[in-house]
Parts: C-alpha cells; sequence; structure tokens
C-alpha cells in the first residue's frame, strides 16, 4: 500500500492511498465514524433557565457542541478504573455555565462555559446557544465524557469522513471534435479546451458523475472516465476536538486491534 497526502491543515487530511480494496476503505471509514472516541458532553444539570429554551433544546444544542479532546489522558467510562456512574477526573470533565442578562439582551456562547480543565473546552468559542432578554439566566453544570460515535452522533470525531475511487479521463482527440460540450457541463471545471484539443486538470477533483461523456455529441464517445478500482482518494473532515492524522492513526490502532483480536479467536476455536 502506498500512501501520498494531497491536502493537510488543522481540520482537513486528504490522502491519495494505492494498492488496497473498497472493503478496506469502508471498514476504515466505518472505524472512523462510529470507534473513534472523543469527548462530549453528556449530562447537564440545569440549575435555572429562564431563557426562551427549554430545558431539554437546550441540553440537546450544549451535547453537540464539540469539545477538544485529549485520548491520553482520559478513559471510557467504561474502561475507567473508578467504575463510577458519576465518573472521576480520569473519565469525566465539568463544565459550567452561568450568564445572566441585566439590563440588555445578550447572545449566550459557547465561550461562555467554564471548564476545570483548560485542556478539554468547546473548539469554538463562537457557537451560539440561546439568547437571554434582561433578566432572564441560565445556570448549568455539564460532565462530558469520551464515547463513540455508534452510541451517538454528538461523539463523532469528522464531520466528513469519505472516500472515492481515483478517477481515470481519457480524450480520444481523433474522434473529438473540440465542440466544448464537456468543457462546459463539468461541475469541477476539470476540462478545458486549449486551441483544439480537450485538456484534463486537477483530475483529483473530479467526482465521477460522467455528466461530460452524457453531453458528448459523438458515437462512439471521444471521452471516457473510468476509476482505478485499488486506488482511492480519501477525505477525512474533523470536527476540530482532535486533529484528522490523530484520528486517522487511531482507527488504524483500533483496526488492528480488531484483527488480532479475530486471529486469537480463530486459533481458539481450531
Amino acid at each position: 500500500m502506498k500512501i501520498k497526502i494531497l491536502h493537510k491543515n488543522d481540520v482537513s487530511l486528504r490522502l491519495l492511498i494505492k494498492g488496497t480494496n473498497s472493503a478496506f476503505m469502508n471498514t476504515l471509514r466505518r472505524i472512523v465514524l462510529s470507534e473513534v472516541p472523543s469527548m462530549a458532553i453528556d449530562d447537564i444539570v440545569i440549575i435555572e433557565n429562564s431563557s426562551p429554551i427549554r430545558d431539554e433544546f437546550l441540553a440537546h444544542r450544549i451535547g453537540l457542541i464539540p469539545l477538544t479532546t485529549d485520548l491520553d489522558t482520559y478513559n471510557l467510562p467504561e474502561d475507567c478504573t473508578c467504575k463510577s456512574e458519576f465518573g472521576c477526573n480520569l473519565c469525566s470533565v465539568s463544565l459550567a455555565l452561568e450568564v445572566e442578562a441585566e439590563d440588555h439582551r445578550i447572545t449566550v456562547y459557547s465561550g461562555d462555559f467554564k471548564s476545570e480543565n483548560p485542556s478539554i473546552v468547546p473548539v469554538n468559542l463562537k457557537i451560539p446557544i440561546t439568547k437571554l432578554a434582561p433578566e432572564q439566566r441560565i445556570r448549568l453544570e455539564a460532565y462530558a465524557r469520551l464515547g463513540k460515535g455508534k452510541g451517538h452522533a454528538r461523539w463523532q470525531p469528522v464531520s466528513v469522513c469519505a472516500y472515492k475511487y481515483v478517477p481515470t479521463i481519457s480524450v480520444n482527440q481523433e474522434v473529438c471534435n473540440s465542440c466544448g460540450d464537456c468543457v462546459k457541463i463539468c461541475p469541477k471545471n476539470i476540462l478545458i479546451k486549449t486551441g483544439n484539443i480537450i485538456e484534463v486538470r486537477n483530475i483529483n477533483d473530479c467526482t465521477l458523475c460522467r455528466d461530460c461523456v452524457k453531453a458528448c455529441q459523438k458515437d462512439p464517445k471521444a471521452i471516457a472516465v473510468t476509476w482505478d478500482e485499488s486506488s482511492f482518494i480519501l477525505n477525512i473532515e474533523s470536527t476540530g476536538g482532535l486533529a484528522p492524522e490523530r484520528i486517522l492513526y487511531a482507527a488504524l490502532n483500533l483496526l488492528n486491534d480488531k484483527l488480532n483480536e479475530f486471529l486469537s479467536k480463530s486459533r481458539e476455536g481450531n
């Protein structure tokens, strides 16, 4: 297997992966979505809420706020040695929210939370939660824990995890009359007309929609769109709690553990 980084920043990662198959890619995708732990608010104790939003809607909004995650320090609740439903400082983080509008209307943001651990805070401090009119008030305590996406979407560490085949586009210049119909219809501007020749650029951006093939009026078609079934482009976009490369690394470790467990049980069965 060969891997090449096509794009990388703090929240997104795009890889070109060669020498594998769709079964492996889909397994990796599902582990990222459902198995890689991340931190999210799980329990909320509402002390006072005179905002226009009811308690259950307020709790739902707060639960979906992405939090920074520390996989090295905190344990999953089911794996923690405390074995307590209330958690401990190794599996739970307390955040407090106390906001009051005095003489003018205000907006309550995710940045108004005060965390007992400065490393576990909302990823974005400007996520609006609700508005408060004068003399309205919110007081609550929230408890964040590690969890997995298969338990609830709030624990998914990514907003996007998808893959596609590496596209292959070929233009038969002997058949093509350079009418430009395929160039006009391409949603990603991958095709470009240079003189009397149709050229391909930024081929990895192709979505394999094949609109260019449908637009070609020649018979047989002057353009062909296919794909390499052993090469893939993987896109990962983090919610911000974990770096995308850390998410991928954790997913690969989980996959390795699952395979080792499978092999171990297979040997025991024999």
